[in-house]
Parts: C-alpha cells; sequence; structure tokens
C-alpha cells in the first residue's frame, strides 16, 4: 500500500527589506512520503526568499516537468521556476528555457559542493538562472524547526535570514554560487 503525504501547516509572516515585500501567508504543505524535514524546510525557505502574492507550491516530488515551487502570470506564463537539490543539466537548461526566472537551492553539504564544482561551468551561460547553497550546519538547523503546524517569522536583511517559531530560531546565510 503506497503511503500518503504528510501534511505540514505553515503561517509565515515574511519580512523582506532587501527586496521591500511585508505579507503573511497561509500554506499547505504536503509532504512526499519520500521528502526528509530538512529537504520541506528548504522548500519553505525557498518559499520565504522568492515570496510574492503569485507564488506556489506544485506537485514537486510526484512529477518531473514541474519545478518545486512555481510564479506563473495572469496569462499563465512561468515568470519563476524553483529546484531544489541537484538537478541534472538538461532539466536546468529545460527550465530555463520555459521560465524568465530559475532559481536552484542546493543544500547537501559536500555532495552539493562536488555537483557546483561538476556543474559550474555547463551552466555559465544562461543569464536567468540563479544558484544559491544552504550549508549543511545550517540545514540542520532548519530542519529542527519543522512541525506539523508552524509559525514562521522571517526577517530578511542584507542577504541575512532570520527565522523564529515556537520551537526555536536561526540565522540563515546562504551561499550565492550564481547570481
Amino acid at each position: 500500500m503506497a503511503q500518503n503525504a504528510t501534511i505540514h501547516k505553515a503561517d509565515i509572516q515574511i519580512t523582506d527589506m532587501d527586496r521591500n515585500y511585508y505579507a503573511s501567508h497561509h500554506l499547505t504543505i504536503a509532504r512526499h512520503p519520500s521528502e526528509n524535514e530538512q529537504r520541506m524546510m528548504v522548500r519553505i525557505l525557498a518559499f520565504i526568499c522568492q515570496a510574492s502574492e503569485s507564488l506556489a507550491f506544485t506537485k514537486g516530488l510526484s512529477t518531473e516537468d514541474e519545478p518545486d515551487i512555481w510564479q506563473r502570470s495572469l496569462s499563465d506564463e512561468n515568470e519563476l521556476w524553483v529546484l531544489l537539490g541537484q538537478p541534472d543539466e538538461k532539466r536546468i537548461r529545460k527550465a530555463c528555457g520555459r521560465s524568465q526566472k530559475v532559481a536552484i537551492y542546493t543544500y547537501s553539504g559536500n555532495s552539493a559542493d562536488i555537483w557546483w564544482q561538476q556543474t559550474e561551468n555547463k551552466l555559465h551561460s544562461l543569464d536567468n538562472l540563479q544558484v544559491f547553497n544552504l550549508p549543511a550546519e545550517q540545514t540542520e538547523l532548519l530542519a529542527q524547526l519543522a512541525e506539523r503546524s508552524m509559525q514562521i517569522n522571517a526577517t530578511i536583511q542584507d542577504g541575512e535570514i532570520w527565522l523564529s517559531t515556537d520551537s526555536g530560531n536561526c540565522t540563515i546565510k546562504l551561499d550565492t554560487w550564481k547570481a
């Protein structure tokens, strides 16, 4: 029998002083049975970093033709395509061809470093691509904030992200590998 997704709820207050974006988002996150808490929390972090009124989670792990998060225009065009992990070059190029902007959030420590060393030169010509890395120790801190129901206060200023929940807080500094 197939396992069902685990449902998480997150009420997020975002104060992004770098982009002058201030909003509340009430999210329902379906955590795929193969997705661990770290990946789910990186997904939430990516949402916070790219937040807009039209940003939305997709089916994610259950479909190859969609990103983890996207922003679509009223005319159904892809404005933003967000991928997590270490996608292959073909998937990245396809995403860059389908969307105005593509953001990748890696988070797997040494394997992310190796992936980037192997992939960086192949992607330098993609002007609509951004790549961010979440260091392993920060990923672990982020995962500790995971709960089935979360109240998250997120403040972004000068590239630092402060997250606070009832179960704790952490400061995140993403490494920008490609801007």
